[in-house]
């Protein structure tokens, strides 16, 4: 190894002198370090660079005779010891600046000072050395020779290393571990490659070294200064972050003291700016917007009805001034959050939160997108909790009324972008509410004259549902007590008695059942009782228990009471309506009350039928079977593969329960191994709604769908009613490769959808729906 260092020392000692250089140049130009310590840097890089060159100066000219010789020879001799003690000179002064800058150190260790002292007395020796040989001499050949006192040059750069790792080791705490192990490295190595110079003439492995550590401490210090500069950018980032969420909670907490200050105007208005807000979040992030424009649009919502501040309190309170308050209040809140003027989008919700998407809307009867985004999006949201909210000029109104609200205003009152996500919102709502539900609210319930209390609804379905509680008399002396069920159906799953509530939540009672032979039924097509018996207990039992199933119209009870139990079967009006039961009673107090699902399921033919199924596809059939869909979805047709232009045409009419819009014909696309709707295989790629609502479905497939209400259109009035009375419907459908293109038009909506599948993907139609009679189902090709 040190016969290749011999071989080709003075190359190495080029290619280290033009490390030094670049160096310098970089120091030069950095902007990283302080003052102090870049002039301490350049000090050491400049003595690095002039120590080696010299040196190779040195040798490069040593045993020259000529005149140039004899001069570069000494000279560069005596720079080479002189800046010997110079660079650990320049050291002494970087370690200290380290410790005073960043270790905010007052007073330095006197074993610097020393050190200082040391390497001035050994620059000064190199000066007399230069003169008395007392390092080195020259024969007549211009050659070096070491003289008697050269082992005195090598104290001064061992001892004051020694002294500096003291102080080093003492100030630990200040380096990073990095920059630890290259100051002890630029400290020791030179040392190190000393002692072996001593042994080894003719190479210059000390100067070599020197360079090697600076560079080392160079590329050390920078890499340390990145790291302060990126810690003190992230610890300015993390600052102003903080400032930022103490802005953000300010003005949170400002928007609440606004929001309190609105909803004590109106009792009525009590937690639906935060409704309003969270429904406009959810429809901001569904339609792809980021973090912090989801925020603006919270707080747009949040704020909109501000204006309600500076309304009158005898107009808040006539429960006729709703129009003119939503007038009003969308002016005021308008100037009042204009004011904000860092967040103008709060003033445009609050402005233009009423314009209507068809330009029938207020303050300035805008039109489509020129409604500021912002506003749309809060529009639907408003609306939806306005509806769903107790106000003096209406009650809450169901969620499933309120989402055919939704329904019927997309494209006319709201943007039909927006009402789609917030129709898909309070779908996910509906499935976590029913996903989520608890089988009974009520453990007890204490009656007093009969249906004065009854329990809320718990639905009865295929799967065999238990119940059971305990019944006790009240205080009310001799009076009749005994428990009943009421049997019914309703949106909010509770019993009504008023005309109003009764339609507003599509009420309907099938019938009232005591656990003794009495019985009334108001709304079935039949009740039979089919078995009854006696029980042992005589009377003396307080417990009570209903086992209840349904499969499509029929309904089975078992009851079991002290007395006697009883086996009941009812057929229902049509299979479309759900049962629930209401526990009720007359002068008793129900406890205990559990109600259970089993995982038994009833399918045909575990309930005997009492009545004959009720058809209304009892008509001609043409090229496909006629289909009867009671409830959503609960049957379909074959499919049809789509393997060239046809048509569907066929015969539609809304069965006598159906009430909502979207009790209509669907079309479904898919794919299956045996062409039937949830075959083996079974893929869903879209699912069309005659009534122009597009459903978001589980696909792979991309859908673009397309809706348009005509100038024709009659009204959505109309529209029920024509699928009530019956009407001819055509859906078209054409493959183009991999895109499937449906159509359709009825009564004035025109509907499109383009689904995208895979080229080999073998694609079926077939229709469905919700409580609807599809019938003379005719496949006609070659459509033009």
């Amino acid at each position: 190894m040190i016969e290749l260092i011999r071989a080709h020392h003075l190359n190495i000692m080029l290619m280290l002198c033009g490390a030094c250089g670049i160096l310098i140049l970089l120091v030069l130009i950095t902007r990283s370090v302080s003052k102090r310590r870049k002039h301490d840097l350049l000090l050491m890089e400049v003595m690095s660079f002039l120590l080696l060159w010299f040196d190779r100066l040195a040798y490069i000219y040593a045993g020259d005779p000529s005149s140039k010789a004899y001069y570069m020879v000494r000279i560069s001799n005596f720079l080479v010891f002189f800046l010997t003690s110079g660079s650990v000179f320049g050291f002494n002064r970087y370690l200290s600046g380290i410790l005073t800058e960043e270790g905010k150190i007052d007073a330095l260790p006197k074993r610097l000072k020393t050190v200082g002292v040391m390497t001035v007395c050994g620059m000064i020796l190199a000066v007399i050395s230069a003169f008395t040989g007392l390092y080195y001499f020259f024969d007549e050949n211009n050659l070096y020779h070491r003289g008697k006192g050269f082992l005195i040059a090598y104290i001064i750069p061992v001892l004051a290393p020694a002294l500096l790792y003291t102080v080093i080791v003492r100030y630990k705490n200040l380096f990073s571990r990095r920059m630890y192990i290259t100051l002890t490295l630029y400290l020791f190595v030179p040392v190190l490659c000393g002692i072996l110079q001593i042994f080894t003439y003719g190479i210059s492995i000390v100067n070599m070294s020197m360079v090697a550590v600076s560079v080392s401490l160079y590329i050390s210090t920078y890499i340390d200064m990145t790291y302060m500069v990126e810690h003190a950018h992230r610890t300015e980032i993390q600052y102003f972050r903080n400032i930022q969420t103490r802005m953000q909670r300010l003005f949170a907490q400002t928007a609440d003291a606004f929001v309190s200050a609105v909803e004590r105007r109106d009792e009525h208005l009590k937690g639906s700016a935060a409704r309003t807000a969270e429904f406009a979040k959810k429809i901001a992030a569904l339609s792809g917007k980021n973090n912090d424009d989801c925020e603006k649009v919270y707080y747009a919502a949040l704020l909109h009805d501000v204006g309600m501040i500076a309304i009158p309190d005898d107009m808040i309170n006539d429960a006729d001034s709703d129009g003119e308050i939503a007038r009003q209040k969308t002016v005021i809140g308008g100037e009042i959050l204009s004011g904000i003027a860092e967040y103008p989008y709060l003033a445009q919700a609050a402005y233009y939160c009423r314009e209507n998407y068809d330009g029938t809307g207020f303050p300035e009867g805008l039109k489509g997108s020129n409604i500021p985004e912002i506003a749309r999006i809060v529009a639907v949201a408003d609306a939806y909790v306005d509806m769903t909210t107790d106000k003096r000029s209406h009650d809450a109104a169901p969620g499933i009324i309120a989402r055919e609200s939704i329904i019927k205003g997309s494209g006319e009152r709201f943007d039909p972008a927006f009402a789609e996500l917030m129709l898909r919102i309070i779908d996910e709502d509906i499935k976590e509410e029913l996903d989520g539900e608890t089988t009974l609210p009520e453990s007890s319930l204490s009656c007093g004259e009969y249906r004065e209390s009854v329990s809320a609804g718990i639905q009865v379905e295929s799967k065999v549902k238990h119940i059971s509680f305990e019944c006790f008399p009240d205080e009310s002396g001799d009076k009749f007590s005994a428990p009943a069920i009421i049997l019914f159906d309703s949106f909010d799953k509770r019993i009504h008695r008023d005309e109003k509530t009764i339609k507003k939540y599509n009420y309907f009672e099938y019938g009232e059942i005591w656990f003794d032979k009495h019985m009334i039924s108001t709304g079935v097509r039949k009740a039979e009782v089919t078995e009854i018996s006696k029980n042992e207990d005589n009377g003396n039992s307080t417990r009570y228990e209903i086992t209840a199933a349904k499969f499509e119209d029929h309904l089975r009870l078992v009851m079991s009471g002290p007395e006697l139990t009883k086996e009941i079967v009812i057929a229902l009006p049509d299979s479309t309506r759900s049962v629930y039961i209401g526990l009720t009673g007359e002068h008793c107090r129900l406890t205990d009350i559990k109600a259970e699902q089993t995982e038994e399921t009833v399918s045909e033919g575990d309930i005997p039928r009492v009545a004959k199924p009720i058809s209304y596809i009892d008509h001609m059939e043409s090229d496909i079977k006629n289909v009867q869909i009671d409830r959503t979805r609960s049957a379909s047709t074959e499919g049809i593969e789509i393997d060239r232009r046809f048509s569907l045409v066929f015969h539609t009419m809304s069965l006598p329960g159906a009430n909502l819009i979207w009790h209509c014909p669907y079309v479904v696309l898919f794919s299956s191994d045996d062409g039937l709707v949830g075959g083996a295989n079974y893929r869903e790629y879209a699912l069309i709604k005659l009534n122009g609502e597009n459903e978001e479905v589980n696909s792979s497939a991309l859908n673009r769908f397309t809706v348009n209400r005509r100038a024709d259109f009659p009204g959505w009035e109309v529209w029920q009613e024509k699928n009530r009375s019956g009407m001819e419907c055509e859906v078209s459908f054409e493959r183009k490769g991999s895109r499937i293109i449906v159509g359709t038009e009825n009564l004035g909506i025109e509907i499109e959808c383009v689904t995208t599948v895979e080229p080999s993907d073998r694609v079926y139609a077939a229709l469905t729906g919700d409580q609807v009679a599809l019938t003379d189902i005719r496949l006609l090709y070659n459509v033009t």
